[in-house]
């Protein structure tokens, strides 16, 4: 984790660091889980990286990425990619363990994939935005995660998500 920098003095950044950790010591144990053929822990595992990534892709898809995207267009671009491809493979656990075979290592390669896209962003985009970003596009970014924070807190939202 970069810590050199001084992007996590934003408030957002070091949410979405905060977010990455806990994506990152999930990913620790559904690789655990699945090698001990745990299989409903697995899709639990899997299941609770999408809770955590839900408003953690909105913030970066709808506050960060469009503010960084005219100056790294494919970068941005790449990364978005990521998202479909992870949330695509978990995905499919949302029902319990997936019947089939190839999910496994369908699953192995996305967890990788997901790694790699955190150091990505930690080392490359969290940093060049704390460069590139002015403090008129932080406040953006802010008003979107605020909307989310708002949004999970009002009592209709959570009675429409539990229904």
């Amino acid at each position: 984790m970069c810590e050199y920098c001084g992007c996590q003095q934003i408030a957002t950044i070091a949410e979405l660091y905060c977010e990455h950790d806990a994506v990152v010591a999930m990913v620790g144990l559904i690789r655990r889980a699945l090698a001990g053929q745990r299989l409903e822990e697995v899709a639990a595992g899997c299941r609770q990286i999408l809770v955590i990534l839900d408003p953690h892709t909105v913030v970066e898809e709808e506050g960060l990425f469009p503010e960084m995207t005219d100056e790294f267009p494919d970068h941005i671009e790449a990364l978005r990619s990521d998202h479909r491809e992870i949330e695509k493979v978990l995905g499919e656990a949302a029902d319990g363990f997936p019947d089939d075979p190839t999910w496994p290592d369908r699953l192995v390669a996305v967890l990788h994939l997901l790694r790699e896209h955190i150091l990505k962003e930690q080392d490359g985009v969290f940093p060049a935005a704390l460069v590139a970003l002015d403090a008129e596009q932080w406040e953006r970014i802010e008003a979107v995660r605020a909307q989310i924070s708002t949004a999970a807190a009002t009592p209709a939202a959570n009675e429409r998500d539990h229904s």
